[in-house]
This record gives C-alpha cells, sequence and structure tokens, in this order.
C-alpha cells in the first residue's frame, strides 16, 4: 500500500551536528544517525543525521524525489536500511513504537476497502485493544471523539471511498490521534485537501505542540512553512541544512536544496520578505 521515490545527490551541510550525532536521549522524539536507504543498490537517502526537538512542529522540505516519504518509512522499518539506525525517544522503534502516530499519503491507501471512517479511526487503537479482542463501546467512543476533533464525526458510518479527499486526510489524521502518541510522522497531511481541512490540520498540529508532542510533517508549500512550522529539515537525498525555520529557512539554504528551480524560489523569498516587513 505504500509507494517509495527516489532522488538525485545534492551537496551536504549539517548546522548542528558533524559526523554522527551522539545517541540514546530519552528526551529527544527523533535521532537519526547516519541513515542511507537504496533500492537496487542506488541510494535514495544518503548518510542521512540529524536529531528534532522535542515540543516541535517539524517540517521535512525538499523537491520532488528527494526521499522525503522513504525517510519517515526508513524511521517506522518500512523499508530495509542500508546502514545508519534511529532512535525514538532513546530507544529503537520497535520498543517505541507504541509512542508513535502515523498519517499516510492518501495515496498509498486502498480507499476501495469496506470500511467505515469510524472503522479506520478504530483501527487505531488495536494496540490498546489485541487484535483478537472485540471493539467494544469505549473504544468506539473514542474514536467518535476524534472525528469530532477533526470535524466529521457526522461522516462517522460513511464508506471511505465516499469521502472527499479532505474528508479522507481527516480521517487518517483522527486514526493517529486515538493513539495519544507523543510523535506523529505524516507524510503529505495538505496534499490535495480543501482550504478549510488544511486550517483544521494546522489548529490539530497546534494543538498537539501545546501538550508538548512533537510532528515531523512532509510539507511541499514553501510559502506557508514560517507559518506552519518552528523547525525545518531541508532534504535533497542528503540533510542540506536543518535547524529553526527563523535560521534555517533561507533563500541560500533553498537554493541548495532545490537547485536552479529559480522562478519558485523567488517568489518564496519575496513572500518572506513582505512576512518581515509586515512584523
Amino acid at each position: 500500500m505504500i509507494n517509495v521515490t527516489s532522488s538525485t545527490p545534492q551537496e551536504t551541510i549539517h548546522d548542528h551536528h558533524t559526523g554522527l550525532p551522539s545517541g540514546g536521549n530519552s528526551q529527544c522524539p527523533l535521532s537519526v544517525y547516519d541513515l542511507t536507504v537504496a533500492y537496487h543498490r542506488k541510494p535514495v537517502i544518503w548518510d542521512v543525521a540529524f536529531d528534532l526537538p522535542a515540543g516541535s512542529l517539524v517540517g521535512i522540505v525538499g523537491p520532488n524525489g528527494a526521499g522525503k516519504s522513504t525517510l519517515l518509512k526508513a524511521v517506522m522499518d518500512l523499508v530495509p536500511r542500508a546502514s545508519g539506525r534511529v532512535e525514538v525517544f532513546g530507544q529503537p522503534y520497535r520498543q517505541s513504537r507504541h509512542r508513535v502516530g502515523y498519517v499516510p499519503q492518501r495515496e498509498s491507501v486502498d480507499w476501495d476497502f469496506p470500511v467505515d471512517a469510524l472503522d479506520v479511526v478504530t483501527m487505531g487503537l488495536y494496540s490498546r485493544i489485541g487484535w483478537l479482542w472485540p471493539v467494544r463501546k469505549r473504544h468506539r467512543e473514542i474514536a467518535m471523539h476524534a472525528l469530532e476533533r477533526v470535524g466529521i464525526a457526522d461522516l462517522a458510518r460513511r464508506q471511505i471511498s465516499q469521502l472527499s479527499g479532505g474528508q479522507q486526510q481527516r480521517t487518517f489524521l483522527a486514526r493517529a490521534l486515538v493513539q495519544n502518541a507523543d510523535l506523529y510522522l505524516m507524510d503529505e497531511p495538505f496534499a490535495a485537501v480543501d482550504a478549510s481541512t488544511e486550517k483544521a490540520i494546522v489548529e490539530i498540529l497546534r494543538e498537539l505542540k501545546s501538550q508538548g508532542k512533537t510532528a515531523v510533517v512532509i510539507h511541499h508549500d514553501l510559502q506557508t512553512v514560517p507559518e506552519y512550522f518552528d523547525y525545518v529539515v531541508l532534504l535533497n537525498m542528503r540533510v542540506v541544512s536543518h535547524g529553526s525555520v527563523v535560521e534555517t529557512f533561507t533563500p541560500e539554504n533553498l537554493q541548495k536544496t532545490y537547485g536552479g528551480r529559480l522562478t519558485l524560489l523567488d517568489e518564496v523569498t519575496e513572500a518572506m520578505r513582505r512576512k518581515e516587513r509586515s512584523l
């Protein structure tokens, strides 16, 4: 159900880390060490290393085919790693997976599967329910509350193929919310959604941050990065730069990440300047 992409190499610049970062930090929601993933011996991400601060909204930004989705899947052991390791709150992912919520790309989901929105959200509770145990009333109540949080409780019994793209995305966001995770990994949650859904997702992200949780979000709209996130990882096969949005999301680093796509970069630069003038 999950697709992967490939990329071309770029110059690597580590803002805060040279070589491998030190590990074993139980307070750090996500640490990546010297991570390489290759398909058919062709690297997709190469020598990726960073630590993410707790209680932050992190944007993973880079051109199409930069390895962003592969990075998230490698974190969750969904694709094999050629080298390197990942720690979630100082532990291997398998030992900390109960603290992680995941929102996949909509394109990776079989929307014809015969379940309704409430069923999908309830699936996020199976680690608590147990695969062989029945779903009880209290579990459905938790799932309904999550659907209320994302604004589609009235669609709880609608088959998922009958939902709009924005409603489908809200359903999977609700499924992640019921896991009550400490780290959320979201693969392009804003892709092809309407304005009201985008606003709802942003509100949920800010609510999670206020609770001290960390969200890592693959994002494509460069103009909204300073508005939505406080930390950014610029990725093009390698980490070009990572750090606070204020220090890292600069025209110079974007140029290194996106290469010669100057029209887009000029638009983003101008938008950033307008925002600075308005402050």
